[in-house]
């Protein structure tokens, strides 16, 4: 069902975009009737607007706190077109039909604190709801991207039809929903409220008998991310590859130089910094070429050709992440049909966000784990730079957690395990005679001086850890006994 539009309600705080929509409108005839500092731009652009008050017969009080709270406003978008009784009542009380609302509300959260009570919009949100509810007639607009869209619709139909009212309207309530919870939580900060849009629905959850769905945060847009990813080629992502790409992600975020990880089950099985990429994936894929397997890989520079030659006989792997491909890598990785390629765009520092765990009948928040160690935090001499670079892995390690480094190249790790003395041995296995002069690397204090033992017989000369044992100087102790360096970073990093 189409609806010709023949008065709109402009009221914007962002007002880009608003006079040339403005300026189309009243070219298709439409009275635009507007308030404040929209009406004045309006007005500037050469646009014939209708005062608020004319139409009310009312004028705008209290500091505008009142001019849009009016019978003349909310009947003209509420009155039901075709219902002879609301018909009646609306000539009677010489109500307008207002077509369509164009309300753009302030932006509560970016407001300082002293001046939030005053931001607090009444006249908006009631309208927003006034013309959504009655969107088998009037069409709201709180996106202003959605401005093209019904600019199309009126050229192409002379109004716009019910299916595209139907989808404002609930677009309109989402924005007044976050609008409100906003407000809520300036007044009582204990609340906690979450907006997030399906971006689809999985096939599966962790196992094929679970139901799954992937969601992005409706409130901000993080690049590089995995929900803002695009998928260059292969089938869709599974709840699992979702989880393992984003703990790529995390990893690669850490590093400048030339980067790549190659992770499976959200733990890093090889990892390498070099003065290129190329390298630097030949690296990680040799610290554990058979846990690589069926990895997800991460570089942190764009996939080139002679890269993506190599990756490709490297053997087989879910996922590529990258900031971007070139086109003869693309060429060349999407001969493979099940190989899924993720381009996240530039890597750069990302604002801090809640990290949010769910519980049965609630869930836990935290910050994100953004904390960066630096020469100046660590606690002791030698390679300061190899140090910080098994940091950042261990620190994406599932605790209990060991990771062994050495030439910037990942080559043993210990995941998960319940003892830090298992883990150590696991590691330790791992790297086998690689751990010969390496980097030790553990993401809590060790309890018991057993695991400094296990590194002796290896031959680990440099362990990094947070310290804070009760036994602390046992542990020193057999280091020093042991010819170990003991470097402290004085901060715990455990991932559960």
């Amino acid at each position: 069902m189409i609806k010709e539009i023949k008065r709109a309600l402009i009221s914007a705080f962002d007002k880009t975009g608003v006079a040339d929509f403005a300026k189309f409108l009243e070219s298709k005839g439409v009275e635009i009737v507007s308030t404040g500092g929209t009406a004045r731009l309006l007005k500037e652009n050469g646009i014939k607007v209708r005062e608020i008050d004319d139409l009310t017969g009312f004028p705008e009080m209290l500091d505008g706190r009142v001019k849009t709270l009016h019978p003349k406003v909310h009947g003209g978008l509420l009155y039901i077109r075709g219902n002879a009784e609301h018909e009646a009542t609306a000539k009677k009380h010489n109500i307008e039909p207002i077509d369509l609302v164009l309300i753009d509300l302030y932006p509560f959260e970016k407001v300082a604190e002293d001046e939030k009570v005053e931001m607090i919009d009444i006249g908006g949100p009631s309208m927003i709801r006034s013309a959504s509810k009655n969107f088998e007639s009037v069409t709201v607009i709180t996106d202003k991207t959605d401005m093209a869209k019904i600019q199309q619709e009126i050229e192409k139909n002379g109004g716009t039809t019910l299916d595209t009212r139907r989808i404002l309207a609930g677009k309109a309530f989402w924005r007044t929903c976050q609008f409100d919870a906003e407000v809520a939580t300036f007044f009582n900060p204990d609340l906690k409220v979450m907006f997030a849009e399906k971006v689809q629905d999985l096939r599966y959850g962790e196992n094929p008998h679970q139901q799954a769905s992937f969601y992005k945060n409706a409130k901000k847009n993080i690049y590089p991310s995995i929900v803002n990813a695009k998928k260059l080629h292969g089938k869709e992502l599974s709840f699992n590859n979702i989880l393992d790409a984003n703990s790529a992600l995390e990893i690669a975020i850490e590093f400048n130089d030339p980067f790549c990880a190659i992770l499976k089950h959200t733990n890093p099985c090889g990892a390498a910094e070099s003065s290129n990429i190329l390298d630097a994936f030949k690296n990680a894929h040799a610290g554990d070429p058979l846990s690589a397997f069926g990895g997800i890989v991460v570089i942190n520079r764009s996939c080139t050709k002679e890269l993506a030659d190599v990756i490709s006989g490297a053997g087989f792997f879910e996922i590529i992440i990258a900031p971007s491909f070139d086109a003869e890598a693309l060429e060349i990785l999407t001969q493979k049909k099940n190989l899924r390629l993720l381009e996240v765009g530039e890597f750069k520092n990302i604002e801090n966000e809640d990290n949010i765990r769910s519980v049965l009948g609630g869930f836990l928040v935290q910050d994100r784990d953004s904390k960066v160690l630096v020469d100046q935090d660590l606690k002791g001499e030698g390679n300061y730079s190899e140090m910080l670079f098994a940091w950042k892995l261990v620190k994406h390690t599932k605790s209990n957690a060991i990771v062994i480094t050495k030439d910037k190249m990942l080559v043993g790790a210990g995941a998960g395990q319940m003892s830090r003395v298992k883990s150590m041995e696991i590691a330790l296995e791992k790297a086998g005679e690689k751990a010969q002069g390496a980097i030790c690397a553990s993401d809590a204090f060790f309890p018991f001086a057993d695991s400094i033992e296990v590194a002796h017989k290896y031959g680990i000369k440099t362990i990094v850890q947070p310290g804070g044992s009760m036994r602390d100087e046992e542990v020193f102790a057999k280091a020093d006994e042991l010819g170990i360096n003991m470097v402290l970073t004085g901060t715990r990093s455990f991932k559960h």
